[in-house]
């Protein structure tokens, strides 16, 4: 399994997004870098999700689309399209990594037993929530 690399700043690919594709009004438990898959925590904050382990850290929630720090405000999306790497298979499903929080891998791990994005291109990918 190897983890799916961010070229540049990922960023929001969708015009437009719904509000029914964005979960607002929350804040952020730790620093939160651009493209991180998120989950949120017992005590109502938004941390990195992690495939390490199957527990509620391994659920998607939604995507950071800005770098956020501890504390501030953030809105998570999802179904939505983000400008995220380069050099991707388009058609490729990705999972949430084990090894790496808030990361995309092309394989697996023990939380992150589903796709929760695929490449629509060699840049871009469509993100979702978690199915579980």
């Amino acid at each position: 399994m190897a983890d799916i690399a961010k070229s540049g700043t990922p960023s929001l690919a969708t015009y437009l997004p719904p509000a029914t594709a964005q979960t607002a009004g929350l804040l952020a438990g730790e620093d939160l870098a651009a493209g991180d898959a998120c989950y949120i925590k017992s005590d109502g904050k938004v941390w990195r999700s992690t495939g390490a382990a199957a527990n509620p850290a391994a659920k998607v929630r939604g995507f950071a689309a800005m770098a956020t720090k501890a504390g501030e405000a953030i809105t998570l999306f999802f179904d939505v399209t983000f400008r995220y790497g380069s050099g991707l298979t388009p058609g490729a499903d990705y999972y949430l990594s084990g090894a790496t929080a808030g990361a995309l891998a092309d394989a697996a791990s023990t939380g992150g037993t589903g796709p929760i994005a695929y490449a629509l291109d060699t840049t871009r990918i469509a993100v979702r929530r978690s199915t579980y």
